[in-house]
């Protein structure tokens, strides 16, 4: 089944975990190019609905769609191979950058793009990484650093939807603008944040939704 017009669409989601309920009845959407910021106190469901978009929780009740295509256990990987998440606690594991970088590069669907040194050096640049970067451990990385690394491979899997939970909460100010006017002045591309930052949300360019509330701001 396909529902035309939206990129992502929740429609009368219900979900209940361990006998609480998280979210009820919340639909929204999501259009291309569109920049949505979710809030809402802790526990509102916002980082749920990224992991229903993904396929990694199932709803209680209610549908999603992205593409138009209704996302279940059969089409989760499509909407994987599609959109570049960054989850709240930036999970890119231990080791050498480096030796991060070549395993994503190597991955079977990311072979054909470019992970050359000189790109990867020049997004190092644009979010004020050192080049040495990448020869350090992951676990020395700073929180603000592993949110920017994190953020660089996304860009490197050149995906054009974007998935970001908290992906500026440990950056200083200027790097927080930095960030968000990569994501909002890029016009095909189509983001979904969680963040109570207020340089997303004080951004005439991006459209707030209270999850708590189940409308838009």
């Amino acid at each position: 089944m396909r529902i035309k017009n939206a990129m992502i669409k929740f429609n009368h989601i219900h979900l209940n975990f361990n006998g609480k309920i998280i979210i009820q009845n919340l639909s929204f959407e999501v259009k291309h190019g569109e920049k949505v910021v979710l809030i809402g106190k802790s526990g509102s469901g916002k980082s749920s609905l990224l992991g229903l978009l993904l396929g990694f929780i199932e709803p209680s009740k209610g549908k999603i769609f992205f593409e138009g295509i209704r996302v279940d256990k059969k089409s989760a990987w499509y909407v994987r191979k599609k959109v570049a998440y960054i989850d709240q606690d930036v999970s890119i594991g231990d080791g050498k950058v480096l030796d991060l970088l070549n395993f994503v590069s190597k991955l079977k669907t990311n072979k054909s793009l470019d992970f050359n040194i000189s790109k990867v050096n020049g997004l190092f640049c644009d979010f004020e990484l050192s080049n040495d970067t990448i020869n350090q451990d992951l676990e020395n990385l700073s929180g603000g650093e592993r949110q920017r690394l994190a953020i660089v491979i996304s860009i490197l899997l050149e995906r054009n939807i974007f998935l970001l939970d908290e992906v500026t909460s440990s950056l200083d100010k200027p790097l927080k603008k930095k960030v968000t006017d990569y994501f909002v002045e890029r016009e095909n591309c189509t983001c979904l944040v969680i963040s109570h930052d207020s340089i997303w949300l004080d951004n005439p360019a991006v459209k707030v939704f209270d999850v708590e509330e189940g409308k838009w701001r």
